[in-house]
């Protein structure tokens, strides 16, 4: 009997650890008598009872295997151990605060029944607050016009993969991770469930400002070379500007005593100022590559796990 594994990375989740779990039973009940069915949850340095929560229920249900990291390293990071350890033939990656609504899961097995290796999870809709949709919808259409790879639009890590998508993932080690995008690089047959997301069942949500920077630059410096490109180019543009103001310049240089001169000047300033901006802009650039690279050579660990629970322990 095939085996259907769910990857939930929990974050400071205690208060809707349980009623997760209670609508995972009762979607799971409609499929064990194909699949046999156990729950991976990483427990991503919650300061919270998370984790007391998620050891209450593996002490009644032995199929939820809990992972314990030594501190928080992120969600990307959970997602990867849970890819890790989970050993079913499907696995579906869902967060806990049941904006991705567990029962979707029937439909992303029956298209992986039908033959598809990767199900995502499209969101027709989102329940959160003005800030988070305009900067969602303006991320994820800025990062398909430059993405060297098609990363669909609209949709977070919520998603069913095959075993072979699973061990293909495996093969990727790099620090800074996007699985969303991962999950597009290595191919497959993929297609799409549309859903509408939820608001969180309790709780704020623990993506803050600076975690949505962190994970948007993730995407844009690991599946695309759009701003070392755009360097260049403002370069070259640059260079022909340069080269257009000469007759300015000679014509300076013939009538000093011509009024527009002070204006001229100001000009000058002003377009010096502005070539030290791109200057600096484009330092930091270059530099979010750099520190990728020095990351990358110091070769840490994606995630340290503490402890593990799990069946027979």
């Amino acid at each position: 009997m095939k085996k259907i594994s769910f990857v939930l990375p929990i974050y400071n989740e205690e208060q809707n650890i349980p009623e997760l779990y209670k609508r995972l039973i009762k979607v799971t009940k409609q499929i064990v008598d194909k699949y046999k069915v156990e729950f991976v949850a990483i427990n991503d340095g919650s300061i919270d009872k998370s984790l007391d929560e998620l050891l209450k229920i593996h002490y009644k249900d032995e199929r939820l295997i809990v992972v314990n990291f030594s501190r928080n390293f992120g969600q990307q990071a959970a997602i990867t151990a849970g890819l890790d350890i989970a050993s079913g033939d499907a696995v579906i990656i869902m967060d806990a605060d049941l904006q991705d609504p567990p029962e979707l899961s029937l439909d992303l097995i029956k298209k992986w029944e039908e033959g598809f290796d990767v199900v995502y999870a499209q969101r027709r809709t989102r329940k959160d607050n003005i800030f988070k949709k305009i900067t969602a919808y303006i991320f994820y259409r800025l990062l398909d016009s430059i993405a060297e790879i098609k990363i669909p639009k609209d949709t977070g890590d919520f998603r069913l993969i095959d075993r072979r998508v699973v061990e293909a993932l495996k093969n990727y080690k790099e620090k800074n991770r996007y699985i969303r995008g991962l999950v597009s690089l290595v191919g497959f047959k993929q297609t799409c469930i549309l859903f509408d997301r939820q608001e969180r069942f309790s709780g704020t949500t623990h993506y803050n400002f600076k975690k949505m920077i962190k994970l948007a630059t993730d995407a844009v410096v690991n599946f695309s070379n759009f701003p070392i490109q755009l360097i260049s180019k403002i370069g070259l543009v640059l260079f022909f500007l340069s080269i257009l103001w000469l007759p300015v310049m000679m014509y300076i240089d013939l009538y000093p005593q011509n009024t527009v001169l002070s204006n001229v000047l100001e000009a000058i300033v002003l377009l010096i100022t502005l070539i030290g901006s791109i200057i600096l802009i484009s330092l930091g650039i270059i530099g979010i590559y750099v520190i990728r690279i020095h990351s990358e050579v110091l070769a840490r660990p994606i995630y340290i796990i503490s402890s593990i629970y799990k069946k027979n322990d």
